[in-house]
């Protein structure tokens, strides 16, 4: 994948004297007074800013935040704490600015705007032609660093890219683009991946653009328990679609062609109901009874399946392999999560449960790259192009200059 960044566009000189747009994803979640209760994200926007105000150009940057209706501005549904705390970060006043689509505000050099929630404008989620355009004729580069929202062709991630003068990658999304491509495009070997989550129904697709590509794929979570079945297993009464068991055993059987696994776990962790204070049992695969949940692996599973991790040459991880938010039913994932900091390979992890068992364990700054991307981090295992990759991409062939 060949995308013209901004840092090279900065590199250049280009930026300088310019005005510079940037699509951020500065959706951030409020309490009920309005005050930002977690700010990864705005602190995630801070460097394309500053290589955009180091460059000299003057600096208009918006996101989506929360779910507005177009048209319907309600002061719930504004960027003002984000501002406040962009300008704290920056150390100098983040000016926002209302119905700005239109123009009419002032911008020069050295100055950052933030641009009221983009997602109040109407056509804005449609990727309006029109409102595109009018969006395109403020700035004279157009600088995508938003991965969460690159899934969606919207006027401000797809639509504004069309028409700028200039449209590039910045930081964020050039890091995105390029750990997924060293993951999954040209991946050390063995490529194991780890698919967890409660239905294969809803991760299907990735399963089966996995089964492609990958030495390894572990299952966990409800879909290991419909793998399981597929094996022939029991698995009482745990969580798991037996209506896919068939498209389940085509993994398998697609996998073993290859000379791949999908790994069947041979021992688990269960328990009679879904608390954190159940009893948890550990028994052979081939045990389960009846009336019972499974609720993580084994221990020997979870040695099995690590001992491989440590030794993989890439790692994709998109799901914990059990309940790991009841402690007695999180060694699996903890064995899995230590296995994936301590190999020596590149590993990618992306989805919002396994950030949260990533925190859990404290390992983030052990892992290769974390992607925030969740739903644009799923079409990409799924082997899908994402339309603000494909713009940027073909933009990029037209505008002569590329990573």
């Amino acid at each position: 994948m060949h995308i013209l960044s901004f840092e090279q566009v900065c590199q250049r000189g280009q930026a300088r004297g310019k005005r510079v747009f940037i699509r951020a994803d500065l959706n951030v979640p409020l309490d009920d007074q309005g005050r930002i209760t977690e700010d990864t994200r705005v602190r995630a926007s801070v460097p394309a800013v500053r290589m955009a105000l180091d460059a000299g150009a003057a600096v208009m940057l918006t996101s989506h935040l929360g779910r507005p209706t177009e048209g319907e501005f309600k002061p719930s549904d504004s960027l003002a704490p984000v501002a406040q705390r962009l300008g704290d970060l920056l150390g100098r006043p983040v000016r926002l600015v209302a119905d700005w689509v239109d123009g009419g505000f002032e911008l020069h050099p050295g100055e950052v705007v933030l641009l009221e929630n983009c997602r109040l404008n109407k056509g804005e989620k449609k990727n309006d032609a029109e409102l595109s355009r009018k969006m395109a004729s403020l700035c004279d580069i157009y600088v995508n660093d938003a991965f969460g929202t690159a899934h969606r062709a919207e006027a401000t991630t797809y639509g504004i890219a069309q028409y700028a003068p200039v449209a590039c990658a910045g930081p964020l999304l050039a890091a995105e683009i390029d750990a997924i491509h060293r993951a999954l495009a040209q991946p050390a070997r063995p490529l194991v991946a780890i698919v967890a989550g409660s239905k294969v129904s809803t991760k299907l697709t990735i399963l089966q653009s996995l089964s492609d590509k990958v030495d390894g794929l572990i299952v966990g979570g409800g879909i290991a328990n419909t793998f399981m079945l597929a094996a022939g297993l029991p698995i009482g009464k745990s969580l798991a679609e037996p209506d896919l068991v068939e498209d389940a055993r085509r993994v398998i059987d697609k996998m073993k062609a290859r000379g791949a696994e999908v790994p069947i776990p041979e021992d688990v962790v269960v328990a009679r109901e879904f608390s954190a204070s159940a009893e948890a049992v550990v028994k052979p695969a081939s045990e389960v009874a009846a009336d019972e949940l499974i609720l993580d692996i084994g221990p020997r599973t979870a040695a099995r399946l690590g001992a491989r991790l440590k030794a993989a040459g890439t790692i994709v991880w998109n799901g914990p392999v059990g309940v790991f938010e009841f402690d007695a039913f999180s060694h699996g994932t903890e064995t899995l999560a230590r296995a994936i900091a301590d190999s020596q390979g590149f590993s990618i992890a992306g989805g919002g449960d396994t950030l949260a068992a990533i925190a859990k364990y404290g390992l983030a700054e052990r892992i290769g790259y974390i992607s925030t991307g969740g739903g644009a981090f799923l079409e990409v295992l799924e082997g899908k192009t994402l339309p603000a990759f494909e713009i940027l991409e073909r933009r990029s062939r037209e505008q002569g200059g590329t990573g």
